[in-house]
């Protein structure tokens, strides 16, 4: 029989112990959310629906996201992309889909379903949200989590999408 420690537990029986990061033992963790009245002009093929500002060293542990139907074809295409933008006054895409790529929320009502990993790796679960953007050094500030219009729907319709966002500070 053996035992593994992970990273954490090995850190807290060290001797001298060692600290781990708090946004990965025992961080605060925040929840932002809300809705999003969508008109058909806000889905068209690359469009950006900027859902929330996130500090990039925060830890993002869920995305969960709803739509009504905004689709109303009969072959459905409404896709959107999950990633991240910068705050500036013109937002520049960091990573579009590093949460989730061409994922069909909006193509039927859909009930609040997870998208934090649907690309990341799970070996990247505690990483910080500027390593999720690609970056290789913090640089400061907050970006945008956004979607981004993938694919157009055929046939919009507007109509409601909501999101619950959990991350974790320190």
């Amino acid at each position: 029989m053996t035992t593994k420690n992970s990273t954490l537990v090995s850190n807290w029986i060290a001797s001298p112990q060692v600290l781990s990061p708090s946004y990965q033992l025992h961080g605060v963790t925040r929840t932002a959310q809300g809705t999003i009245e969508l008109a058909t002009s806000d889905i068209d093929d690359n469009d950006v629906i900027h859902l929330m500002p996130i500090a990039v060293g925060a830890s993002i542990t869920s995305i969960k996201l709803a739509a009504d139907d905004m689709d109303s074809g009969g072959s459905p295409t409404l896709t959107f992309n999950v990633g991240l933008y910068t705050t500036a006054s013109t937002p520049v895409v960091k990573d579009e889909d590093c949460y989730s790529t061409a994922i069909t929320l909006g193509q039927a009502a859909t009930a609040f379903t997870e998208y934090a990993f649907e690309v990341r790796n799970i070996n990247v679960c505690g990483q910080r949200v500027w390593e999720d953007a690609g970056e290789t050094t913090d640089p400061g500030g907050q970006y945008y989590l956004s979607l981004t219009v993938q694919a157009a729907a055929d046939t919009a319709v507007a109509g409601d999408l909501s999101f619950i966002v959990q991350y974790v500070v320190d």
